[in-house]
């Protein structure tokens, strides 16, 4: 793992055999969360194709994160199935991933699939002042805000668990970080 800080080239500047790398990367999802691809996710950073061999650019959600070994397992699988014989993937810890990276198309998929999505903006952009207080939590079910967190950590350290007052049905909260 590096810690060298990775800029997400824009689709209009990547030349035709990345932009078609960066379209291949894109299709693989992240293993805690199916309906997730790694680019809704926000951890696809950058592609590189260099003489025919690929190198991808990923950042774990957080430093521990459990799922980046399956990730860059389906990469080099994606990768090599589609003909490069050289792919290499390298995960990059700065800048630290953060939920404003999520596409809005990836936090509608969360909606859909019964997590409650990431609302607001982090603080990765240096924000100081005042303490930001919790705002209530949309059920993804019912989109009552009559919710409450039942414990900070629910099925992966990026969520939280919640309930619905009004519907009663538990739920993950995709937390802001």
């Amino acid at each position: 793992m590096t810690s060298v800080e990775t800029v997400l080239t824009p689709a209009e500047q990547r030349n035709p055999a990345e932009q078609e790398a960066w379209e291949l990367a894109a299709t693989v999802c992240d293993p805690e969360i199916p309906v997730l691809t790694i680019e809704d996710l926000g951890i696809l950073r950058a592609v590189q194709v260099v003489d025919g061999r690929a190198e991808v650019t990923i950042t774990p959600t957080y430093s521990g994160c459990p799922a980046m070994d399956a990730i860059s397992d389906d990469l080099k699988s994606a990768f090599t199935t589609a003909g490069y014989a050289d792919v290499r993937v390298n995960l990059v810890l700065a800048p630290a991933w953060t939920t404003d990276w999520m596409t809005e198309s990836g936090k509608a998929k969360l909606q859909q699939y019964g997590i409650a999505p990431p609302s607001g903006n982090s603080r990765a952009g240096g924000h100081s002042g005042p303490v930001r207080l919790s705002l209530a939590v949309k059920c993804p079910q019912c989109s009552s805000l009559n919710t409450k967190e039942l414990t900070r950590f629910g099925s992966t350290s990026c969520k939280a668990l919640y309930v619905c007052q009004d519907c009663k049905e538990p739920f993950d909260y995709f937390k802001v970080l």
